[in-house]
């Protein structure tokens, strides 16, 4: 089980069971922190804490145009092709299994959170329940996933023969990232 969160502030404070840091975290991952929350039980989890560095509004424009010239060659919606990419990144996702009744509710709500924020339902072998996989949208992602949602629709450009950057340019531009 695993989380990544954007918070805004945080604050600290130590008694006797030891440091407490406290996070203010953007409204939009309320559900995700809630579900992280109530599954931890007495398990010792990890955090990584560091600072939110923005993807370059060139790289990001940079894979718009790609995905807008491999849906021209190819017939497939920039959207769909844009969601696909979503679901190969690796690290950007949780599963969540929930009783059936509130799985329509939890996918119409995380869809809202934008283009690339995808839900998918899953067989559950508990009985009366779904499982969820639930895919974050690039707007959340560091640049390790932004670099992997580049690597990814350069490689399915080229298989296509659709010129893109080379390699030095593409290193450049994600240099920019890493600040």
């Amino acid at each position: 089980m695993s989380l990544q969160v954007e918070f805004t502030g945080a604050k600290w404070f130590e008694d006797s069971e030891g440091i407490h840091l406290t996070l203010a975290v953007k409204p939009n991952y309320r559900s995700a922190v809630k579900e992280f929350c109530l599954k931890m039980r007495e398990k010792v989890h990890t955090a990584v804490l560091k600072e939110y560095r923005p993807r370059s509004l060139d790289a990001n424009a940079y894979f718009w145009v790609l995905c807008d010239k491999l849906a021209e060659k190819t017939g497939i919606s920039k959207e769909r092709i844009y969601k696909n990419l979503i679901k190969e990144i690796g690290g950007n996702s949780d599963t969540v299994c929930l009783q059936n009744k509130a799985v329509d509710r939890l996918i119409e709500g995380w869809n809202n959170n934008g283009l690339g924020w995808v839900a998918e339902r899953m067989d559950s072998k508990i009985e009366g329940c779904t499982n969820v996989i639930l895919y974050y949208g690039s707007s959340s992602y560091d640049s390790a996933q932004m670099s992997r949602l580049i690597d990814l629709i350069v490689q399915e450009c080229e298989q296509q023969d659709i010129e893109t950057m080379t390699p030095e340019q593409l290193s450049l531009l994600k240099e920019e990232w890493h600040g």
